[in-house]
């Protein structure tokens, strides 16, 4: 038998004839954007890589004697090196112009100085309120009552910036809010992350044992879901957390209950039943700032972006793989149906929201975005923001 350090020797040999040759093939690409841009071609020719990897295929199953499936994985392979090679020919072109423009003309001061005009849903002593106080902290927001109507204030200008939720740690996404990021593309200027405390609350000097049912924000009820149940509390929904608390406040019924904050039962006269009954001690919310003007501060940290792909197999793989070459670190992948675009036989179509952590100052950050808001059917950047942690949130209200 063979001993493994001479296999690892002949590997060695291979890897660094192959590195030799792949650098050479990039030479070869370096060559091909020039010629393409002197003849203004385009840098996708979609028919010749689909018969290179029909090539490549045919090729690893002619050459795998023990049929262990060499084509699929050349074939990946081949792919991958096919997508860097676009890469560098994209760079040497500046591909993305309209892109690298909207980028330039960017603002860099965020928050603003003065008093801009913020909306979040809800009423004094929400979550949002909460984030909208830590983002915008000498600035009173103007409450609307749902998230869509947060998005049409900003739309219609009577708000500069809107504060939505978009994730909490025990309920996953607000699909909501993503359905419209992806419907208006605002673009988003900052985000924070809140901790999630919830109370159950009451009137003053109701029974505990009366209660019978509750009221609060659909994820505020799936967020405790596990304590009410304990209670017996039948859960109703309300528009908010803190409209909830307020509501259970003008009722003055004793046996009708709200899931909100501290912050809420102060603000609206309430008995805190009981503290933290959340379903996960560390539950938190994330919340983004939405304005239609894109500003990238200098300590910017999150990159969002809005994406489809071309309807073929392995194409979110490949796409996602230039972010990995790039050493950038995605945080969040979400997919949603879209109506904006036809559907592929009996399928829906899906757009794509891509959260990571970096900047455009990296190098090679803008490249890539730019590269890809030139191949990908539809291609929408965020922003490139910074996003605040759950340490400094819980100053917002002393809590």
């Amino acid at each position: 038998m063979e001993e493994l350090s001479d296999i690892r020797r002949e590997i060695d040999e291979i890897d660094e004839e192959l590195l030799r040759l792949i650098c050479r093939r990039m030479d070869c690409s370096r060559r091909v954007a020039a010629y393409k841009q002197s003849r203004n071609l385009p840098i996708l020719n979609q028919e010749r890589e689909d018969a290179i990897l029909s090539q490549v295929r045919e090729n690893a199953q002619r050459l795998d004697t023990e049929g262990d499936g060499y084509d699929d994985a050349a074939a990946l392979v081949f792919a991958v090196m096919m997508d860097v090679s676009r890469a560098l020919q994209h760079k040497r072109l500046g591909a993305g112009e309209a892109l690298r423009r909207q980028i330039g003309q960017a603002g860099c001061c965020f928050p603003p100085a003065g008093s801009p005009r913020v909306a979040c849903a809800g009423c004094a002593g929400a979550y949002a309120d909460e984030a909208a106080a830590l983002l915008f902290p000498h600035c009173a927001p103007r409450f609307v009552e749902s998230f869509a109507d947060v998005f049409d204030e900003v739309r219609e200008g009577r708000a500069d910036y809107g504060v939505v939720p978009v994730e909490n740690s025990c309920t996953g996404s607000v699909h909501e809010v993503y359905d419209l990021v992806m419907k208006h593309r605002f673009t988003i200027a900052g985000a924070v992350e809140v901790p999630i405390r919830h109370c159950l609350l009451a009137v003053k000097g109701a029974d505990p044992a009366g209660l019978k049912t509750v009221y609060s924000h659909p994820q505020g009820l799936l967020q405790c879901s596990e304590r009410l149940a304990t209670l017996g509390l039948e859960p109703r929904t309300h528009s908010n957390t803190a409209a909830a608390a307020r509501m259970v406040a003008e009722k003055e019924d004793p046996t009708v209950g709200a899931v909100s904050s501290e912050r809420a039962a102060e603000l609206y006269g309430l008995d805190i039943i009981e503290r933290n009954i959340q379903n996960i001690d560390n539950n938190s919310t994330r919340f983004i700032v939405i304005t239609r003007s894109l500003t990238i501060p200098a300590d910017a940290d999150r990159i969002s972006l809005i994406f489809s792909l071309p309807h073929v197999t392995g194409s979110l793989y490949r796409v996602l793989a230039r972010f990995a070459a790039a050493g950038l670190n995605l945080t969040k992948l979400e997919s949603r149906p879209t109506r904006d675009r036809p559907a592929v036989g009996d399928k829906f179509t899906y757009v794509f929201y891509l959260d990571f952590e970096g900047s455009l100052s990296q190098p090679g950050t803008a490249d890539l975005l730019c590269a890809l808001s030139e191949e990908l059917p539809f291609f929408t950047f965020l922003g490139n923001y910074r996003e605040q942690g759950p340490s400094a949130a819980q100053s917002a209200y002393n809590i």
